[in-house]
């Protein structure tokens, strides 16, 4: 692929405008001598203003979530794209969020220009584990662990029972949930039909892949190891 191509790609600008770019020797490789367009070189070797070119089609990063941002590009107000470098959002292939999270969840959100990657993780039969932690309005009663974990649960408007789901009590209006599967609001609405509501909600591990101490507004690009831990939850 022409480097002028594959830089067009990343987002750094129109063909036009990168070609611009190395006529101002702006694209150098990593000593620092000037690139030119049909020029041989390694992806890890080139650099634009002495910055490392974003990593190739095949991206998958993580992004911790803060509240008030949506996982879309036409949503009028803050999205999650926003947390990025604008040119994340031109990339070719697309760069697109794996699943969603609503805009008052917080946490652990993967994107990927890779799209059968994401259907691997997103299709109803990988049965993906997420685990959620979850701030109520009211008390636990005591009784929602086996509801959630009974295969029989049904949510309001809907004619299929929700896969068994753990929970664990954190607090007496504290909990970690963990589903396998991504309906609808499903965290909310399986609280809203014991009788709670949720007032913080926030999504900490996707497969065996936790946070890690990403601070809230942060993201860093998966490596293998950490695409194995997602396939290993």
């Amino acid at each position: 692929m022409r480097l002028v191509r594959l830089i067009g790609n990343l987002g750094y600008g129109s063909r036009k405008e990168v070609a611009g770019m190395f006529r101002e020797g702006r694209i150098t490789d990593a000593a620092g001598e000037v690139l030119y367009a049909d020029d041989k070189v390694g992806h890890d070797d080139i650099l634009i203003d002495g910055e490392s070119l974003d990593p190739p089609a095949g991206l998958v990063l993580m992004l911790n979530k803060p509240t008030g941002y949506t996982c879309s590009t036409r949503d009028p107000g803050r999205i999650v794209y926003d947390l990025l470098p604008p040119r994340f959002k031109l990339r070719s292939p697309v760069l697109s969020t794996v699943g969603r999270l609503d805009r008052e969840t917080s946490g652990l959100l993967l994107m990927t220009d890779d799209g059968a990657l994401l259907h691997r993780i997103i299709s109803p039969k990988a049965h993906m584990r997420k685990v959620y932690e979850a701030m109520l309005a009211e008390d636990l009663k005591g009784d929602e662990a086996a509801l959630f974990a009974s295969g029989a649960m049904m949510l309001e408007g809907e004619d299929t029972p929700l896969l068994p789901a753990v929970l664990e009590v954190l607090g007496p209006r504290q909990a970690r949930l963990t589903i396998t599967e991504g309906r609808y609001h499903q965290v909310r609405r399986m609280f809203a039909a014991t009788g709670n509501h949720v007032d913080a909600l926030g999504r900490v591990a996707v497969g065996g892949l936790g946070l890690d101490g990403l601070a809230p507004g942060a993201w860093r690009a998966l490596d293998p190891g950490d695409m194995a831990r997602v396939f290993a939850g």
